[in-house]
């Protein structure tokens, strides 16, 4: 994860010349956030490989969550309280924020206990509902900087800002709607399809869905082609959205969903590590890091984002002492548990309490479009 972080240049070079609309640079860009696009489909390879060498189905599967969880979407969750709870100024700014997280991690434990089925149903939703928002938060980082520094005083209209959020925010779940309708709503073991309510999995609700999305999609078009003609389109922007909609729309109709979303949660996860590591090597090049002492000690430890992954990976020994636990703990309660769902409780326990926490403050985090301002030289 060293190429996160690619070298941070002196202040006066991170200014960005008025005729580019990339967050940062081209080649940055491109490969963190819009052709990153490239590992969405290794996870499920990675699962077919696995069943053609032998392995059962449930093995081959924890084996590409277990490995995505550490490699990549761990980190990525965990590199969140680089930001908020390992900062002490925000911490100051922000008290409700902090202490109302510890609400999350007793709903978790309780659901994973009596309704396991519930807990991966909320999490399958806020978990989508999560990532459309990076992908808004990513859009309007690329219309503040249009409106800020590439085009100044001409902002994006709220027709365009519509459009565009309409097709992110409903390109995931047409298929998935389908998939409700027909009772074939599945996450590993678990069959969601129990606790989904009957409102859901009528057809017209499926058909709603697919109207509204083919609307917004026929309405992207139209704008995108205005632009073009009109000679101010945002290629990094608009190719991004393309390429997210492509992916979120055919993720749903593979069978196995559980090992299909871990590869949108690596593309997720690789852009959100990207950013947070240069919203913090900003922060850090401009002494804005003097409440956040830790943090500060591992930005500086590489003129490259090493030290921060570090920081945010050595932190996962949270989640492996809580998987610890609960593993042990559920086969004492339920001394004939199954040993899928043992395990399963035990993962999503683990890995949940911290995922809801970090869901919770980047809901906050993602209304800070000016978090690169000083890049631009909008100290």
């Amino acid at each position: 994860m060293a190429v996160l972080g690619a070298r941070m240049p002196g202040a006066g070079s991170m200014t960005a010349a008025p005729d580019k609309f990339w967050l940062r640079s081209r080649n940055w860009d491109l490969m963190f956030i819009t052709m990153s696009v490239i590992l969405v489909p290794l996870p499920y390879l990675f699962y077919l490989l696995g069943l053609n060498l032998g392995m059962h189905e449930d093995v081959a599967r924890n084996l590409v969550n277990g490995f995505v969880a550490v490699a990549i979407g761990g980190p990525h969750m965990m590199s969140t309280f680089l930001r908020t709870g390992l900062d002490g100024e925000f911490r100051q700014r922000y008290p409700m924020l902090i202490r109302s997280s510890i609400i999350i991690p007793i709903i978790v434990v309780s659901l994973a206990f009596l309704n396991l089925g519930l807990l991966l149903t909320v999490f399958f939703f806020w978990a989508a509902t999560h990532v459309l928002h990076q992908v808004t938060y990513i859009v309007e980082l690329y219309n503040h900087k249009q409106h800020r520094v590439v085009s100044k005083g001409s902002a994006v209209s709220l027709q365009a800002r519509l459009i565009d959020y309409a097709l992110i925010l409903t390109c995931l779940f047409p298929l998935a709607a389908y998939k409700i309708s027909q009772d074939n709503f599945w996450i590993g073991v678990n069959d969601l399809g129990q606790v989904i309510p009957g409102f859901f999995k009528a057809e017209w609700f499926f058909y709603s869905v697919a109207v509204v999305f083919g609307i917004a999609l026929v309405a992207f078009i139209a704008k995108t082609i205005r632009e073009i003609r009109g000679g101010y389109v945002n290629w990094p922007k608009t190719v991004f959205i393309t390429l997210t909609v492509l992916v979120s729309f055919t993720v749903p109709a593979l069978p196995n969903m559980d090992t299909a979303f871990q590869g949108m949660n690596t593309w997720h996860s690789f852009q959100y590590l990207a950013i947070t590591f240069y919203i913090i090597k900003i922060r850090q090049q401009y002494g804005d890091l003097q409440g956040a002492p830790l943090v500060e000690r591992f930005a500086k430890a590489t003129k490259d984002s090493k030290g921060l992954f570090a920081l945010s990976t050595m932190m996962l020994i949270g989640s492996v002492i809580v998987f610890s636990i609960v593993y042990i703990l559920a086969r004492v309660i339920i001394p004939d548990i199954d040993p899928n769902k043992n395990f399963d409780i035990a993962y999503y326990t683990s890995i949940l309490s911290f995922l809801w926490i970090h869901y919770y403050h980047d809901h906050f985090l993602f209304t800070n479009f000016e978090a690169l301002d000083k890049a631009y030289g909008e100290a």
